[in-house]
């Protein structure tokens, strides 16, 4: 019997009884709560996990339950637990009553139901271990987060953190192990509530919490000024939200780079109406007898207020509406109801459009409205580029100047990590659309290479502290991968105008008709390759006919040059002196010779007198 129980269950150290234990007294305690806390310490999607795993995993320290038994962190308790001993000893010091660091676990306990209830993954720890966890936890981060109370004049420095965490704890913020827990810190499954820190500073300054909730507002405002990529302003700082309002450090963070979307104004049609009827209700007493207009405007807002149902017999009314009025306008008793067509179906129009809308909202962009051209495009079309002080909501293009505003951003060895946590925690937290992933797509998209890095970089929009351009094209190309796409209106907008800039330009018109109808059509391409075939042979055809024409006319052919014989000097001489000799002989044979009569002229020639005297008689 045990043999096929261990066979059937692999997890046969299981404690099941205690489990079942666990789960009752988890049911208890939530029946006694009723306040609602929503998740907010999620665990990284995987499909964002496998395209860089070191990005979303601590290298130095584990904060919170998730990563706390992973081996390799082990060697960051020690700093962990000294920092506790620190506070315990501030407790004990600065506070009016004798507390101990067992006071502090205590207040957390009556929190536990909270803790658990901010992460989406179930903790299989008891309560007391989770008290302790958080106590220990919270102390080193308050330890960590205090340089940047110091910064501000918050805080006076604390000696006794310079002993065994002067190489971790750096005010100047250059050290390697600074900037990996920094990283740590940012990470979305390495975080703790932060009510936890703002229960440990109300029990260290019990006489005033709002000196420990402004307290933990500067430590929170000075350490997103280091690790944000953008720059907060004056006016960022004072409107940033408050420490009662954020769930944990990448949350704070979140609000001080995204802003707060515009709540819509809830009005209906119906409240538009009851007010302008309250209005307008004397004048319309006093004109409403015997007036045909006052019916039609009475029918109109009627059919407003029915055309908001869409329930049993609204329907029917509905599909009356629709009926061939302009047969039915002739009957008579119909004038009226006649007048009103025309602005039924004119709601009714609107109506149909208004759903369309709704529906296109809620659906994902299209790749047309997702597209825009890379950096070294847009400059060659005329567009320039300027950076803007502020959070996200900056940007803009401005059609008139054909000028486009980024906000600066600062690309460091941290920035990678804080991008990524940050997209990660927008995708598992937020419900409306994803502004800030919206965001790094736009970056992704106009940045493909080096050359797109370096002109932002000319005109103050990045600020790159890598080790060349080159790295930082590959940061944002390394970022493409979301989990789902949504609309950002102010995005949206930006990308649409620029599309319609860039796509007016006569150049980008000839080259997408070129590369559409010309060098994608299978059937140019054929016909273009028949053609160069047919000029090919016709060539051939040609140059073959005229070297069968000159192998009919020999005469017509060239004669071979003589090759060249090198000879030696000798010989050189004598073929000197033969041509010599034989040009002499040659001159010879031209010279007139003078005429000699030969034999046979001298033999049968007859004088010229013996010719006479033949003539003349004897």
């Amino acid at each position: 019997m045990s043999m096929s129980m261990s066979f059937n269950n692999p997890h046969s150290h299981f404690d099941e009884h205690g489990w079942v234990i666990n789960i009752r007294r988890t049911l208890e305690e939530e029946l006694e709560s009723d306040t609602e806390i929503p998740v907010s310490i999620f665990n990284v999607p995987k499909t964002l996990m496998s395209t860089d795993p070191d990005s979303y995993t601590p290298q130095e320290v584990a904060i919170g339950p998730y990563h706390y038994w992973r081996p390799e962190l082990y060697e960051m308790e020690r700093y962990k637990l000294a920092a506790a001993k620190r506070t315990q000893r501030h407790l004990h010091n600065d506070c009016s009553t004798d507390l101990k660091f067992d006071h502090v676990v205590d207040q957390l306990l009556m929190l536990v139901l909270k803790i658990r209830a901010s992460y989406h993954k179930f903790l299989n720890f008891s309560n007391e271990m989770l008290a302790w966890m958080m106590a220990i936890d919270a102390s080193f981060l308050l330890e960590f987060l205090q340089i940047y109370a110091v910064k501000q004049g918050k805080l006076v420095p604390s000696s006794g953190s310079t002993s065994s965490m002067s190489h971790l704890v750096d005010y100047a913020g250059t050290k390697s192990a600074h900037n990996a827990i920094l990283r740590d810190m940012l990470m979305l499954e390495n975080q703790i509530p932060l009510f936890v820190l703002r229960k440990m500073l109300q029990v260290q300054y019990p006489t005033s919490l709002e000196l420990a909730d402004d307290l933990l507002q500067a430590m929170l405002i000075g350490f997103c000024d280091e690790v944000s990529p953008f720059k907060l302003t004056k006016a960022d700082k004072k409107v940033v939200q408050q420490v009662s309002e954020a769930a944990h450090l990448l949350d704070f963070l979140y609000g001080t780079i995204v802003p707060k979307p515009e709540r819509p104004c809830n009005v209906t049609e119906t409240d538009q109406i009851i007010q302008n009827g309250e209005s307008s209700e004397d004048g319309d007493e006093q004109n409403f007898s015997g007036d045909s207009t006052n019916v039609k405007q009475f029918f109109t807002e009627l059919w407003k207020i029915l055309s908001n149902l869409n329930k049993g017999p609204i329907r029917l009314v509905k599909i009356f509406f629709k009926l061939p009025w302009k047969i039915l306008s002739k009957l008579p008793g119909f004038q009226i109801l006649s007048q009103l067509l025309p602005q039924v179906k004119e709601d009714m129009k609107d109506e149909n459009e208004s759903s369309n809308l709704n529906n296109d909202a809620n659906k994902p962009p299209l790749v047309e409205e997702i597209t825009i051209p890379c950096v070294t495009d847009l400059a060659k079309s005329q567009v320039r580029f300027l950076s803007s002080n502020g959070d996200i909501s900056t940007i803009s293009f401005d059609a008139k100047t054909v000028t486009l505003y980024l906000p600066t951003i600062s690309l460091d060895m941290n920035t990678e990590v804080v991008l990524r946590n940050l997209v990660a925690y927008e995708a598992s937290n937020a419900s409306g659309p994803l502004v800030f992933t919206r965001y790094t797509e736009l970056m992704n998209g106009i940045i493909d290479t080096e050359e797109d890095v370096k002109l932002l970089r000319e005109k103050g929009i990045i600020l790159n502290r890598l080790k060349s351009d080159a790295e930082a094209a590959n940061l944002w190309n390394g970022m493409s991968k979301s989990l789902r796409l949504t609309k950002v209106p102010v995005i949206d907008k930006v990308i649409e105008d620029v599309n319609k800039y860039y796509n007016g330009r006569w150049n980008v018109k000839l080259g997408k008709y070129m590369k559409i109808y010309v060098f994608g059509s299978w059937q140019f391409l054929t016909l273009l390759a028949t053609l160069l075939l047919l000029l090919l042979m016709t060539l051939q055809a040609v140059c073959s006919e005229i070297h069968n024409y000159h192998h009919r006319r020999p005469e017509s052919r060239p004669k071979p040059p003589s090759p060249l014989v090198f000879q030696k000097p000798d010989e050189i001489e004598i073929s000197n002196s033969l041509i010599r000799r034989s040009q002499i002989r040659g001159f010879a044979d031209l010279k007139p010779k003078p005429n000699r009569p030969s034999a046979q002229s001298h033999i049968f020639a007859v004088p010229s007198d013996a010719g006479r005297r033949s003539r003349n008689p004897i």
